[in-house]
């Protein structure tokens, strides 16, 4: 089963390891996907006429092969293939 946009996942390592969220971008030439909530960085803005800037925290991406699909009907984790 292949990870996709809006798959539950689990995280197995890093600092969010063994916490779940859902994917909400996937970058398949990187093997990269984001997860909402999780992995979160810090990113500073510069002020424009249109924006206020400042110090912003957004989720950042994590490579497919630290990510585990987790099946909801059998809460069970299956193995993925890229």
């Amino acid at each position: 089963m292949n990870i996709k946009k809006g798959s539950k996942v689990k995280i197995l390592v890093g600092k969010d390891r063994n916490k779940e969220g859902e994917v909400i971008e996937i970058n398949r030439p990187q093997f990269r996907a984001k997860v909402k909530g999780l992995n979160m960085i810090k990113k500073h803005i510069k002020t424009t006429k249109e924006k206020k800037g400042g110090i912003f925290e957004k989720e950042n991406f994590i490579n497919l092969s630290n990510l585990v699909v987790i099946d909801n009907e059998k809460q069970k984790k299956i193995k993925t293939k890229k």
